[in-house]
């Protein structure tokens, strides 16, 4: 999907989208629409396919437009980068999104049964401690929840979502701006997960954005992710556990470059990581990837199971904040054993 001369919604890029199967089967996918001055909507479109292989899109309309306090201001904002994910418990599709409102990125949800009317929730708020003043502080973005339920440190049933807390405190004081790390030793950022119990978001799905039980989950570790990595895709069930995409940042030539890995987390307790790939499986190579509104990026977001066994996966990303492109991922067997660790 490239940006379309007669949508002014895109005329700086279509990008980063979430993606999920239909009750039909349609593949959907809600991509960022970057409109003049970098103002963004959440859009909707239909993939489409020739022998099995994805070609464009048909475009569908707006999904969500801007217009709550938290998304829009008089000094700006707009609402970014969704991951969708179906929650079979819940009978509703679950969309989390950035909510860019001048000076911190929010995380944001809105929930849907038909994929075509959305209704918000508002942004996520965190209890529990020391750990939930640090994240209630910072901005945070690469939000995904788990299509089923996990459980937390003390063993409940819980939804879980992955989320990445930026590592500055931005403060406004008049006309002047102060930004500043939020303490501790927390200097690069990682992947967080957070927990809400099963039994609260039964009784009142309002409660889906107040989680808990923050545990960290990845850190830069390899060169390739060694200035901070995010989450990509909402987490894949398959027989060894779940199979997380996500992206990590390093220094390439005095610029950054956005790289693709894959992580099996354990399908339990999530926090314990069975495998992570020690290089990226997707790097920035081609020339929508290297060259367009931030070069050298690929930013994984969506993925389609493409065949029963789950070993074959179509990943949906953001190229050079520009474009959408898809790369079709075959798991080797021995990641997908239910004997793997």
């Amino acid at each position: 999907m490239s940006p379309s001369a007669d949508e002014p919604h895109e005329a700086w890029g279509v990008l980063n989208p979430g993606g999920v199967r239909g009750p039909d089967g349609t593949l959907h996918l809600f991509p960022r629409l970057i409109a003049e001055g970098n103002y963004s909507r959440i859009g909707h479109a239909r993939v489409l396919f020739e022998h099995d292989r994805p070609v464009g899109v048909e475009r569908l309309g707006v999904a969500l437009e801007p217009h709550e306090p938290y998304e829009v201001s008089a000094g700006g904002g707009g609402i970014e980068d969704p991951r969708v994910v179906y929650v079979p418990l819940l009978e509703r599709y679950v969309m989390t999104y950035t909510a860019f409102v001048p000076y911190e990125p929010k995380i944001a949800v809105a929930v849907s049964r038909d994929l075509q009317t959305w209704e918000r929730l508002g942004v996520l708020r965190y209890s529990e401690a020391k750990a939930a003043r640090a994240i209630q502080l910072v901005g945070n973005k690469d939000a995904s929840f788990f299509p089923e339920p996990v459980l937390d440190p003390h063993g409940v049933r819980s939804f879980a979502i992955l989320h990445r807390p930026t590592a500055r405190v931005r403060l406004r004081f008049g006309d002047k701006e102060l930004i500043m790390p939020p303490g501790g030793h927390e200097k690069r950022e990682r992947i967080w997960i957070s927990y809400v119990p099963v039994h609260a978001v039964m009784a009142d799905i309002a409660n889906l954005i107040a989680v808990g039980g923050h545990e960290p989950l990845l850190a830069p570790q390899a060169p390739w992710e060694a200035i901070k990595l995010g989450g990509g895709a909402p987490p894949v069930r398959i027989p060894s556990g779940w199979l997380l995409t996500y992206h990590g940042v390093s220094p390439i030539n005095e610029h950054l470059q956005y790289s693709m890995g894959i992580a099996i987390l354990d399908a339990q307790r999530p926090t314990r990581v069975l495998y992570r790939t020690p290089l990226p499986v997707l790097e920035p190579e081609t020339e929508y990837e290297r060259n367009g509104l931030t070069s050298n990026v690929v930013f994984p977001s969506a993925t389609d199971v493409r065949n029963s066994a789950r070993d074959i996966i179509d990943v949906y990303y953001g190229a050079a904040d520009r474009v959408i492109a898809a790369v079709r991922v075959t798991l080797p067997s021995e990641l997908l054993s239910n004997t793997f660790q």
